[in-house]
Formats: C-alpha cells, structure tokens, sequence
C-alpha cells in the first residue's frame, strides 16, 4: 500500500538553468508569437497575444524571477499557465522547453529563505534528477501576485 508521492513536471531552460513547472498548471506550449504591448504594465509583463480569439498576457519569466534575459531563438516558447481551475491563462516565456520528468516529494529538498524575500515565495524546492538540479516554480505565486 505505498503511496505515490510522485508529480510530473515540464522541464524548461532559462539561460544556463533548469526549471520546473508542475504539469498540471499547463494549459499548452506554443511558438513564439507578436507580443502587443500593454502601457504602464509591470516591467515583467511584455503584453498580449491572440491565442484562438482569447487575449492572454505574456510575461517574461526571466524577468519575474530576476535572472539575465536571453535573445528569443527558435527554441523560445511560451507556455500558457492556468494557475488556479478558474483563473485565466498567462504566458510566460521560456527559453526552451525540454522534456516531461517524474520527481518524487524525496527527490525534492525544500530550501531555507528569509522569509522577508519576496522572490522567495516562487520556488517550492529544488528537485534532483540524476546529476541535475531542477528550480520547481510556484505557479500560482509567480502568476497570481502582483508586485
């Protein structure tokens, strides 16, 4: 009667990182697309797109996580999140998606911040898979709160 532990994550690359996004958060992955400005939004939000006639925003996760911004490449993708059942989709882009992992809550240790630190909040643990280390997001705390 063991009991299973484990989450399926997307693994994504920012940069030289490696990240994870619980599975079911992800609504789609999609190429880049034109990205319309919004004014007077916040530095990390890019602006909208049209995705089948619904207009999602698009948020740099580089930017919201406070890490060096790379050139969008072929590999750029933007993954539309729904971080709660009946919240409305955001996109954030990535550097390049790369495949689906299974950790087990073992495989994942929980980091100590100070508390005080918002960014903080955004990671939930870092998870190891075989020789790497893998960032898991906190979906909802990245894509729900405003700064």
């Amino acid at each position: 009667m063991a009991e299973d532990n484990s989450k399926q994550y997307i693994e994504v690359r920012l940069g030289n990182d490696l990240y994870g996004i619980e599975i079911k958060y992800i609504d789609s992955i999609i190429v880049m697309h034109n990205i319309t400005r919004v004014p007077k939004a916040q530095s990390y939000f890019l602006g909208v797109i049209n995705l089948r006639g619904e207009v999602i925003p698009v948020m740099s996760l580089s930017r919201r996580l406070g890490v060096d911004e790379n050139e969008f490449t072929s590999a750029t993708r933007i993954i539309i999140i729904k971080p709660e059942p009946q919240s409305a989709p955001v996109g954030m882009i990535v550097d390049e998606v790369n495949e689906v992992i299974t950790l087990d809550e073992a495989d994942i240790q929980k980091m100590n911040y100070d508390e005080n630190d918002s960014a903080s909040a955004y990671s939930l643990g870092i998870g190891k898979l075989g020789d790497n280390l893998i960032n898991i997001l906190n979906i909802p705390e990245i894509a729900g709160k405003e700064d």
